[in-house]
């Protein structure tokens, strides 16, 4: 009678560590699952919010957007502007170009808005007017405006394989791009390249060659001009010209 006593004992403590063990793999797997509910609802809460925030950029962009083409074409880009109470030929629209990558003058496509739009935080035309100060700051910068000053010329770029353009697209260009910061140079370079007859087109060695003189030369002076320092040869004839007109 002891013996079966004790392993009568023995069984039920067997049985009550074994459904112990049960309970406690069972409490580990609802904490499991509620933790895993609990990461999926967080992970969830900023997708619908991404998500939330593309609907909306796209339903801004298809506001303006051509049907037949899935892009904002110049006369969307137009419509866009008197929105925004700028004219199409503003400063701050090409900054936007630049700020969305475009790739083509004159249209936007819709991969191109979002990353444009989502940086700027802007879904709505009062948004975007919001944001152009701030736009308008990150390509002043230093480190942003050489990259906008040279996208600026790929941008007029008008067909495939074009390497120049014309002078009086240079010219509207520079007055564009370069002549707040800059206004007599550009008043000046303006006027030669208005008024010679040798150069028809600019490329980009020469576009470059008009942001370098206009930060390292001292104007109207001229004192720290080289000749011999590699400058694009229409440069050397400007300060040519430049010194003959002086008075």
């Amino acid at each position: 009678m002891r013996r079966a006593s004790r392993k009568s004992s023995s069984s039920a403590a067997t049985a009550s560590a074994g459904a112990a063990q049960v309970n406690e793999k069972q409490n580990r797997k609802r904490k499991g699952v509620s933790t895993n509910l609990t990461s999926r609802k967080a992970q969830r809460g900023p997708t619908k919010a991404v998500s939330k925030e593309v609907e909306r950029i796209d339903q801004f962009f298809y506001a303006y957007a051509d049907s037949s083409s899935g892009m904002i074409d110049p006369e969307g880009i137009e419509t866009l502007c008197s929105h925004l109470e700028v004219p199409h030929t503003d400063v701050r629209i090409l900054m936007l170009a630049w700020k969305m990558g475009c790739e083509k003058q004159g249209y936007f496509t819709l991969d191109e808005w979002r990353t444009g739009l989502k940086a700027l935080r802007a879904d709505s035309i009062s948004k975007l007017k919001k944001a152009f100060p701030e736009l308008v700051q990150e390509v002043t910068r230093p480190t942003n405006f050489q990259d906008f000053y040279t996208y600026a010329f790929r941008y007029c770029l008008t067909e495939d394989k074009k390497k120049c353009i014309e002078i009086p697209v240079a010219c509207e260009l520079l007055n564009l791009v370069l002549g707040l910061q800059f206004r007599p140079q550009v008043d000046k370079l303006n006027n030669y390249l208005m008024y010679q007859n040798e150069y028809k087109v600019i490329n980009m060695d020469q576009w470059m060659g008009f942001i370098r003189f206009c930060n390292e030369i001292n104007f109207p002076s001229l004192d720290n001009y080289d000749s011999d320092l590699a400058w694009p040869l229409i440069l050397d004839n400007f300060v040519e010209w430049l010194r003959e007109n002086k008075s």
